[in-house]
Formats: C-alpha cells, sequence, structure tokens
C-alpha cells in the first residue's frame, strides 16, 4: 500500500508531487528546501536553511511514525558548494545525530528560488 504525505508548500500543488511516500516498510522524502510560512526562510544562511530542512523531514518521517535515526541515505544539493559545504555538514551532522546514513553532496548552480542555498532527500526504513 502507498501512502503520501504533504507538507502543505505550495510547490507539492503547483508542481504536483508529495513531500513523502511510504510504500511497505521504505519512505522517501523528496527534495525539500528552507521554506517556512510560504517563503524562503534565512535567505543566504546555508547552515540555519539546512536546520530548517531537517525539521521539515523530520516532520515527513513523524507522519510515518520514523525519525531521521532511520535514515538511510541523505542526498544534500548545495549552491556555492566551496563557501557553503562546512555550514552545510555543521547543521547535517547536528540534525542527524548518530545514525550515520549514506551521504552525497552535490554542487549545483541553482535551485528553484535564488534565494535558496540547500535541498536535501532523504531515504528511511522502518
Amino acid at each position: 500500500m502507498t501512502e503520501h504525505y504533504f507538507s502543505g508548500a505550495p510547490w507539492e500543488e503547483e508542481i504536483g508531487y508529495a513531500r513523502a511516500i511510504k510504500i511497505g516498510n521504505n519512505i522517501e522524502v523528496s527534495g525539500t528546501t528552507s521554506v517556512k510560512d510560504g517563503l524562503v526562510y534565512m535567505p543566504g544562511d546555508a547552515f540555519h536553511q539546512t536546520i530548517r530542512i531537517y525539521e521539515i523531514v523530520s516532520s515527513a518521517l513523524h507522519h510515518f511514525g520514523a525519525t531521521l535515526n532511520d535514515a538511510t541515505r541523505v542526498r544534500i544539493f548545495v549552491v556555492n558548494i566551496e563557501s557553503n559545504w562546512q555550514k552545510v555538514a555543521m547543521a547535517h551532522k547536528a540534525a542527524i545525530g548518530s545514525g550515520r546514513p549514506a551521504m552525497s553532496m552535490v554542487g549545483v548552480s541553482a535551485l528553484i528560488d535564488p534565494d535558496l542555498l540547500v535541498e536535501v532527500e532523504v531515504s528511511a526504513i522502518i
């Protein structure tokens, strides 16, 4: 059985996707950016954007009875990776705790809004 979770982000409806989907014991959280109340949260601040992203991801996982400790893979996309990767890495480590999933961090030229610096995808198994 497939279950969907919608966070209410405007792009979910506009583009046509779910924040997260659960199939069996597998959970996939869509690429998540730093948004709060429909606006970019902390423009220009890669550390706090990443923290906010993990709050959103945690809510999606919690909906299905999972936590970040259940994460098996994390993909992080970073604008201006040369100057932002360490801030993103610190926020990731603070948020993910001791779970230590497999992870990739990739530099990208831009995200959907020029104020966004980070996007994160998470896979989990419960």
